[in-house]
């Protein structure tokens, strides 16, 4: 294909995925990186995409969100790690809010099975859930307007109530995290929820995988400078875990059993 159709495959593919690599791009047009990263240039000039780390997300980072199943199946052996270290960070008696998303499941199953003794408040229903019967765990599940797939609750009574408690600790998942965006999130009503999470705690914990970092998401939750720590499973010296720390954000990146076996 010359140049003007693979433009236009390049603005196609972004559309209909949302995100695409360079790499990924690159094999199917059968041309290097480094002209993928100049044609993305040049749609991003003429307002077609934006260029994030490592590829492109469609005007708005307006992606579609996957739906809960996908995302709890994918990297779930990297979400049991991320779970381990957040927990690791929790001490018995705080008062912890959990979010809602496939990766704060998994931290509140650790919760469960270490049987810490915790006060949760949480929008997510799968994580109360999770939790019920846990003679350790006190469990304020929020009100609010029930997302179906989800089983979050969101809207204004949701931030309202968050709004009321003071809490140790809060815990979220991401969409993206990114050197300019900060953390952002997919759905805007979820984003406003992290967001009062993040006011009714004093300190925040971001657990997300190696995918979210240098992503940037339709709804920005917060500026990097505004978490207190990020538990990964990405490299130390990924860019915008580099950044996070020099803007005074505590990083704590795991690693699976075969890498450290090498």
């Amino acid at each position: 294909m010359d140049v003007q159709e693979r433009r236009k495959f390049v603005a196609e593919q972004v559309e209909t995925l949302g995100e695409v690599e360079f790499a990924l791009l690159a094999e199917a047009c059968e041309v290097s990186e480094m002209t993928i990263r100049r044609d993305i240039e040049t749609l991003e000039q003429a307002g077609a995409l934006r260029r994030v780390l490592g590829g492109a997300i469609s005007i708005g980072g307006t992606a579609q969100e996957p739906p809960f199943q996908l995302r709890a199946s994918v990297a779930a052996e990297e979400k049991e790690l991320i779970a381990h270290a957040v927990v690791d960070l929790l001490s018995s008696g705080e008062t912890v809010v959990l979010d809602s998303g496939s990766t704060v499941l998994s931290v509140a199953r650790e919760i469960r099975r270490r049987a810490i003794t915790l006060t949760v408040v949480t929008p997510s229903v799968l994580v109360a859930l999770e939790l019920s019967d846990s003679d350790a765990i006190n469990v304020h599940l929020l009100g609010g307007l029930l997302r179906s797939g989800e089983l979050s609750l969101i809207g204004p009574d949701t931030v309202e109530q968050l709004n009321q408690f003071n809490c140790d600790t809060a815990v979220l998942g991401v969409a993206g995290i990114d050197l300019a965006g900060g953390i952002s999130d997919y759905h805007r009503d979820e984003a406003y929820v992290k967001k009062a999470a993040i006011r009714a705690a004093r300190r925040t914990i971001v657990a997300a995988d190696h995918s979210k970092l240098g992503r940037s998401s339709l709804i920005k939750i917060a500026g990097l400078e505004e978490i207190s720590v990020i538990v990964t499973d990405g490299s130390p010296r990924h860019p915008t875990l580099v950044e996070a720390q020099s803007r005074g954000v505590s990083v704590t990146a795991v690693q699976s059993k075969e890498e450290v076996s090498q």
